[in-house]
């Protein structure tokens, strides 16, 4: 078994937390959690995850190309799965990915406040009827959730 690897990044939306483990990312979540293994990551998978946040957040990448390993059940890999097809810049409501994965709206927001591995993820892209921004269980919440649509949307509108 591979050993786990944890580290910690600075984003615009504050510190973010990866976990890697069997050359998979496993956890991307908002905040310092835990102690990070001594050292940079200078190469590897920690130094390539790095690099393609960044990149995101400059309006360099619209779509993360990494090795993921979320646990959860077979309904939540698929919710997750419906989630990496929404298209960089634009959102889907939970009515619509629940339709996609036969199930409910209320399921599918649980399963997206469960998703371990936020922004790769993107379950900030998921929205309530009507456009109404629903729930975000990351960072400072929706106030987060919000920073991160704005970023894709005023990027898309610049063209970058």
């Amino acid at each position: 078994m591979s050993a786990l690897t944890r580290h910690h990044l600075d984003t615009p939306v504050g510190k973010l937390t990866i976990e890697l483990s069997g050359g998979a990312l496993t956890m991307l979540d908002f905040g310092a959690h835990g102690k990070a293994t001594p050292g940079t990551p200078s190469s590897g998978l920690a130094a390539e995850i790095g690099r393609q946040i960044e990149a995101y957040f400059s309006g360099e990448l619209k779509q993360f190309d990494l090795p993921l390993c979320a646990t959860g059940t077979p309904f939540r890999q698929k919710v997750w799965q419906a989630l990496r097809a929404v298209p960089y810049g634009q959102t889907r409501s939970y009515g619509e990915i629940a339709r996609e994965v036969d199930s409910a709206p209320r399921a599918v927001g649980g399963a997206c406040g469960a998703n371990p591995i936020a922004i790769v993820v993107p379950c900030h892209r998921i929205v309530g009827a009507g456009g109404w921004i629903g729930g975000f269980s990351g960072g400072e919440g929706c106030a987060t959730k919000h920073i991160l649509l704005e970023l894709e949307a005023a990027q898309q509108r610049l063209g970058v």
